[in-house]
């Protein structure tokens, strides 16, 4: 019986799976396969290259630097994330990630992005070596729309996989993972309600009709997901974890303090469903 982790995104939201993640590391907790969406995805890698405490530490460190995310990278390159410092120089050279681990561990890794032309969920099992195109597969994982450029990788231009495929607990089924844990950066009982920036996804996303589409109807999507999570949950087949309260900080916050707050709550919820997750 394969098990799975499953991970939602939701920005810096994510730092809560970060946290709960920690613990699953430092009690030796260990998966078959990971699959992570956005933040999911920037963060997951980590639990596969098993680096504590490494995004915390990064996006803290980054706090003042310019050219990782904000509105230097939007201004100038059209990233609210910046595409090469944040995907590249920051992994290759200022907080390297481990891409021995990562290679030598068998958890698999897989991503979410979302087709452009067509709103369809693309999903990519990564593996070694973790080079310049792996990294890509991550950032267009995390592009957010209207805020980032789409990421042309592996024959596809893609912008981020939450649109499609927010929670892919079914996918991962698919893939022959019959038990997995969900972590989610909403808390229980949280509806998705239709964005209000849909007049801006008209004017500035025209060129892409189906993301149009896809962020129209994502609510719809969404909540369905977490009905199924619901009834796997009474299952059985799956062990949700999520904050007890709405996270205290916004997509792309950068404040220090709320930062270590999210992370402690994740850890928190961690320790206390350690030993039924274990």
């Amino acid at each position: 019986m394969r098990t799975g982790l499953v991970l939602e995104g939701g920005g810096m939201r994510g730092l809560f799976s970060a946290g709960v993640m920690d613990v699953m590391l430092e009690n030796d907790v260990q998966v078959d396969g990971v699959v992570g969406v956005s933040a999911g995805a920037c963060f997951g890698c980590n639990y596969v290259s098993r680096q504590i405490g490494r995004a915390l530490r990064y996006n803290i460190n980054m706090t003042h630097e310019p050219r990782y995310m904000g509105w230097r990278p939007l201004l100038s390159e059209g990233n609210i994330m910046g595409g090469e410092f944040a995907y590249h120089t920051l992994p290759d050279e200022l907080d390297p990630f481990d891409k021995k681990t990562f290679a030598g561990n068998p958890t698999e890794f897989h991503v979410v992005c979302t087709d452009v032309y067509t709103g369809a969920p693309i999903y990519k099992r990564l593996q070694a070596p973790v080079d310049y195109e792996f990294m890509e597969w991550i950032r267009a994982s995390s592009a957010l729309p209207l805020v980032s450029k789409p990421v042309a990788v592996g024959g596809k231009l893609m912008l981020d996989g939450g649109m499609s495929d927010s929670i892919p607990l079914k996918y991962f089924q698919e893939q022959g993972f019959e038990r997995n844990i969900v972590i989610l950066t909403q808390p229980k009982g949280f509806k998705k309600k239709r964005t209000k920036l849909m007049p801006l996804f008209k004017t500035f996303m025209r060129k892409y009709p189906a993301i149009i589409d896809a962020m129209n109807n994502r609510h719809i999507m969404y909540n369905g997901q977490l009905d199924y999570l619901a009834q796997e949950e009474k299952a059985g087949r799956i062990i949700v974890v999520a904050p007890e309260d709405t996270l205290p900080i916004g997509r792309t916050e950068q404040n220090v303090e709320k930062m270590k707050v999210v992370y402690q709550m994740g850890r928190e919820a961690g320790l206390r469903l350690l030993e039924k997750i274990k």
